[in-house]
């Protein structure tokens, strides 16, 4: 379980990532998408990239893992009304992704799994010296069972 989950734990991180990364290289397809609420929607998309970034880094350092989740958790939420914006009015961000009500009836629910997966990470690792982590193991700090 634990290894699976730690590769999940990769997967999420790195996915998130790209995303992140793709928040400033391809702006204005996301500002679309942004709720015409929300006056400037460039900085919306910004500022969503960079978290998307930092929390995607952060699940891959052991002692910022969980605020890290959190913060991805609490990003994820944060962007769902771009997401019911884009389906509630077809908002078309490239060819590849569709606009028909039945891609976004499968699409809305769906981001509740990244909710979830985002969730799993809030709680303690099963065993923190497994965990999947971008510090050398060396360099990160002693558990207190460890040092028993």
């Amino acid at each position: 379980m634990n290894n699976r989950k730690e590769l999940l734990r990769v997967i999420l991180a790195i996915a998130i990532i790209i995303v992140g990364i793709t928040h400033f290289t391809a702006v204005e397809p996301y500002a679309r998408i942004v709720p015409p609420q929300l006056p400037n929607p460039d900085f919306w998309v910004y500022l969503s990239g960079f978290f998307e970034i930092l929390g995607g880094i952060g699940l891959l350092v052991p002692p910022v893992s969980q605020a890290a989740a959190w913060g991805l958790f609490a990003l994820f939420i944060a962007v769902y009304p771009s997401n019911i914006n884009m389906a509630i009015n077809h908002i078309k961000i490239n060819d590849f992704i569709p606009t028909n009500n039945w891609f976004h009836a499968i699409r809305l629910p769906l981001q509740f799994v990244l909710f979830a997966w985002a969730l799993w990470y809030t709680k303690p690792s099963d065993d923190p010296s497994k965990q999947a982590s971008i510090i050398p193991k060396q360099f990160l700090p002693k558990s207190k069972e460890a040092e028993l």
